[in-house]
C-alpha cells in the first residue's frame, strides 16, 4: 500500500512539475496571435508515461525557452521514439524546426500532428506560418481555407495571400465580403487600393466609393475618399459636386472646405474660396501642413489678383500660434516680399518658437533687426546665435554692425576679428567685414587702422 501511495505521489509531483513548466514557458511556446484566437492549450496531459519520457519533454521545453532549438528537437525526437502517439510532440518538433529554418522537416512534423488531431487550429496555424515564411502561397491558401472554418478573421489573411499571388479578383471578392460583414477598415482599404493601383481599375475603385457614399451617406470619410479619387482621375466636376453634397449633408464639416476652396478658386468664385480658407485656417481638426498648402495657394492667387490682398491679410491673421514653423515662415516671406518687415519679423519670431534650431530663420530675424534698427536685439541674439553656430560668419557680421551702431566699437572689433577667419570664397562678405572694422577703428580714433581696412574693402570691391 505504501509503495502504491508513494508511486501516486511521485506521479502527481511529476505532473505538477509539468504544469508549472507549461505555465512558465507557455508564452515562449505559443504565438500571441494564437492565444487571441483560441482559449485552449494544445498540450494535452501526457498521461501515464515513463519518467524518462517526461524528463525528455521537460528538457525540450527548457531548451526551446533558451532558444536552443536543435537540442529541443533532439529531445522531442527521443520522446517520439518512446511513444509517438502524442500530437503535441510533433507540434513542438515542428515549431523548433521552423525556428531552425528547416522548413521541410517542420512541415512533415506539423502534418503528422494534424493527422493525429485534424481539428486543432493551433497546429494548422503553425503550418500556415511555415508555408508563408517559404512564400509557398498555394499551400498557405489551402491551409488558411481550413482555418477560416474556425475563425472568420483568417479571411483577411486569405485576401492578403491572393494579393501576393496577383489573384486580384479573388482578393477583391473576399474584401467585399468582409466589408459587407464587418464594415470597412483601414487595413483592408490599403489592400484594396494596392489592387486597384496594380490593375489600373480606376472605374472599379470609384464605383466602390460611390457605393459606400450611397450606403452610408452620413459618414464624412466616404465623401472625402471619393472627392480625392475623382480629383485624381481628372473628374473635377464630380469632385466639386461631391464636396458640395458633403457640406449639405454635414454643414459642420471642416474637411469639406479643404477641397472646396480650391474648386472655388478654379471656378472663379473668390468670395466663397476665401470663406472656405478661413474655415480651414481656424480648424483644430486640420493639420498644420494642410493649412500651409492652403495658405500657399492663396498667396499665389493674390499674386495674380492683388485686389484680394486684404482678404489674404485677414486669412493670415487666423493662423494661430499652435501651427508649425513652416506655416509662419511662409507668411513671413509674404510680408517680406510686400516690404512689411515688421510683420515679417513677427511671423519669423513665431516660427522660431517651433523650430528653434533653424539657422535660416535665425539669420532672417537678425537681418530684420538690423533693417529695423533694433540693434540691441540684434547684438543680444547675435551673440547667442554665435554660441550655437560658431562657424557662421554672417552672425559675426550682424553682431559687429549692431555693436558699432550701439557705439561699442571695442566689442565690435573683437567679434569681427573672431569671425573673419570663417569666411571662405566670399569677397562681398569679406569686404563688409573690413568696412565694419574700419568704422569701429574710426570710433576709437585709430585712423591708421581705419584707413587700412577701408582700403582693403575698396580693393575687394574693385
Amino acid at each position: 500500500m505504501n509503495r502504491i501511495h508513494e508511486g501516486v505521489n511521485k506521479n502527481h509531483s511529476v505532473k505538477l512539475k509539468y504544469y508549472i513548466l507549461i505555465i512558465l514557458l507557455g508564452i515562449l511556446m505559443v504565438p500571441n496571435t494564437i492565444f487571441a484566437q483560441i482559449g485552449q492549450d494544445p498540450d494535452d496531459d501526457l498521461g501515464d508515461v515513463s519518467d524518462e519520457y517526461q524528463e525528455l519533454f521537460f528538457e525540450a521545453l527548457k531548451q526551446k525557452a533558451i532558444e536552443n532549438y536543435q537540442r529541443a528537437a533532439d529531445a522531442l525526437i527521443k520522446c517520439i521514439e518512446i511513444d509517438d502517439s502524442q500530437a503535441v510532440l510533433f507540434y513542438e518538433l515542428g515549431k523548433n524546426y521552423k525556428q531552425l529554418k528547416n522548413f521541410g522537416e517542420a512541415e512533415d512534423a506539423l502534418k503528422e500532428a494534424i493527422s493525429k488531431e485534424p481539428d486543432n487550429e493551433w497546429y494548422l496555424d503553425e503550418l500556415y506560418d511555415v508555408y508563408y515564411q517559404q512564400r509557398d502561397y498555394d499551400k498557405a491558401v489551402k491551409t488558411v481555407k481550413q482555418l477560416v472554418k474556425y475563425h472568420p478573421d483568417y479571411k483577411e489573411d486569405l485576401a492578403s495571400l491572393y494579393l501576393r499571388m496577383r489573384r486580384y479578383n479573388a482578393a477583391l471578392k473576399i474584401l467585399d465580403e468582409l466589408d459587407e460583414e464587418q464594415g470597412v477598415t483601414f487595413a483592408r482599404d490599403r489592400m484594396r487600393n494596392q489592387i486597384y493601383n496594380a490593375t489600373g481599375k480606376t472605374k472599379d475603385r470609384i464605383e466602390n466609393l460611390e457605393e459606400r457614399v450611397e450606403n452610408d451617406p452620413d459618414k464624412e470619410s466616404n465623401y472625402l475618399n471619393l472627392i480625392y479619387r475623382y480629383s485624381e482621375s481628372g473628374e473635377k466636376e464630380k469632385a466639386f459636386e461631391t464636396a458640395k453634397t458633403l457640406l449639405k449633408v454635414n454643414p459642420e464639416s471642416q474637411l469639406a472646405h479643404l477641397a472646396l476652396y480650391k474648386f472655388y478658386l478654379d471656378d472663379n468664385d473668390p468670395e466663397k474660396a476665401v470663406e472656405s480658407m478661413k474655415v480651414v485656417l481656424k480648424s483644430a481638426k486640420i493639420k498644420a501642413d494642410s493649412k500651409f498648402k492652403v495658405l500657399n495657394d492663396f498667396i499665389r492667387f493674390v499674386g495674380s489678383n492683388p485686389e484680394y490682398e486684404d482678404e489674404l491679410l485677414e486669412a493670415t491673421a487666423l493662423v494661430s500660434e499652435s501651427d508649425n514653423g513652416k506655416t509662419n515662415v511662409e507668411i513671413a516671406q509674404y510680408y517680406l516680399q510686400k516690404g512689411d518687415k515688421e510683420q515679417a519679423l513677427k511671423y519669423y519670431e513665431t516660427a522660431l518658437k517651433y523650430e528653434g534650431d533653424n539657422f535660416g530663420i535665425i539669420r532672417n530675424i537678425l537681418l530684420l533687426y538690423i533693417d529695423l534698427n533694433q540693434y540691441q536685439n540684434a547684438a543680444d541674439k547675435g551673440i547667442e546665435a554665435i554660441d550655437k553656430y560658431p562657424a557662421q560668419p554672417v552672425l559675426y557680421l550682424v553682431s559687429g554692425v549692431s555693436l558699432n551702431n550701439l557705439n561699442k566699437p571695442e566689442k565690435a572689433i573683437q567679434v569681427l576679428n573672431d569671425g573673419i577667419d570663417y569666411i571662405i570664397d566670399d569677397n562681398k562678405m569679406l569686404s563688409d567685414f573690413y568696412q565694419q572694422l574700419s568704422s569701429a577703428y574710426t570710433k576709437t580714433n585709430n585712423n591708421t587702422k581705419a584707413d587700412q581696412f577701408a582700403k582693403k574693402a575698396s580693393k575687394l570691391l574693385e
